[in-house]
């Protein structure tokens, strides 16, 4: 067995210089110690401060937490996070919404895909502020709600979005609602007429370029002539959805050449009250397809003679008067390009 071997304190004069070191002046104990004379039964003592890389790990994990909280309170911000609401704490006229009428079966549709698979596209929100009720406002999903809550879901996925303004607010409803084909001219037409009645803007130009910034030009157009069956009828018609685009097109001509006819097709609607689209349409059209016949009516006591060479139409006859000129301009006036 091999001896163990004393270390002795290194020698003075290795260290250079003229000074020497007395080990008893400097209380040095030349004596090798003895490890097991270091501790208690051999055990270390434990040190009362806590070792480096337990804290370095603390303060690591800390840092850790920290961004995380960060990162997913700016995820929220940002409209980055889908979250779980409350139907109840959801304001679904917070909007004017561009959707007049759901169709039966596409709401029972919409249903019997939301109970075999539940909620596949989260709706749109705007946090309105701790302590307003709803606190939540819809943007959009209107008809996602609609469906949950007559199949009587308690709860809503939801993005929560911060829109800077009401118009950011309402071009995210319209966006998301023109990725699908079955929006009418007419529901169109109705969200910018109630943003304008709102004060989100001011000019409707302003209102056409910016909720409908992603359409032609033509379709912007098309949309401002059905403003005026808005603004005209709106409430007096029973299926607004239905009024196809020709059909629309035609009946706003026929308001902006007389604004008279506005208040005739109300009259005759509400002496009507048409139970269909088809019926309702029909009875808007009466008027028209009157006035179609009015040159053959009078054909009997009216000549007409056609100049080609001056591109000229001539009249003549008993039946050519004041009425008949003023029927005739409104009737070409709706058929002008």
């Amino acid at each position: 067995m091999a001896k163990r071997k004393r270390l002795t304190p290194a020698r003075s004069d290795f260290l250079g210089g003229n000074d020497q070191i007395d080990p008893k002046a400097a209380d040095i104990d030349t004596r090798a110690p003895e490890t097991k004379a270091m501790f208690s039964m051999g055990v270390a003592k434990t040190t009362s401060r806590p070792p480096i890389a337990h804290v370095a790990g603390e303060a690591a994990l800390t840092a850790a937490l920290t961004e995380m909280t960060d990162m997913v309170a700016k995820a929220r911000s940002e409209g980055r996070i889908v979250e779980v609401l409350d139907l109840s704490q959801i304001d679904m006229g917070h909007l004017v919404r561009d959707r007049v009428h759901v169709h039966s079966d596409d709401l029972d549709a919409l249903k019997s895909s939301l109970k075999a698979r539940g909620q596949q596209t989260p709706i749109e929100v705007v946090d309105r502020g701790a302590g307003t009720e709803p606190r939540y406002g819809l943007i959009s999903g209107w008809r996602r709600m609609v469906a949950l809550s007559e199949i009587g879901a308690p709860e809503v996925l939801a993005i929560v979005r911060q829109p800077k303004t009401s118009s950011d607010a309402y071009v995210a409803m319209v966006e998301e609602n023109e990725i699908r084909s079955d929006i009418s001219f007419y529901e169109r037409a109705r969200v910018v007429v109630k943003a304008l009645e709102e004060g989100v803007y001011t000019d409707p130009k302003q209102a056409l370029q910016t909720l409908f910034s992603n359409v032609s030009r033509a379709k912007r157009s098309k949309i401002k002539s059905f403003m005026t069956l808005v603004e005209t009828l709106d409430g007096a018609l029973q299926f607004p959805s239905a009024l196809s685009e020709r059909t629309g097109l035609e009946l706003a001509k026929r308001i902006q050449a007389d604004p008279a006819n506005a208040e005739a097709m109300k009259a005759r609607l509400a002496q009507a009250k048409p139970t269909s689209p088809e019926a309702e349409i029909a009875v808007l059209l009466t008027e028209e397809r009157a006035r179609k016949t009015v040159p053959t009516q009078a054909s009997t006591q009216i000549k007409v003679t056609f100049h080609p060479k001056d591109g000229r139409v001539e009249l003549t006859g008993d039946g050519v008067d004041e009425a008949l000129i003023k029927d005739l301009n409104r009737w070409l006036k709706t058929r002008r390009p």
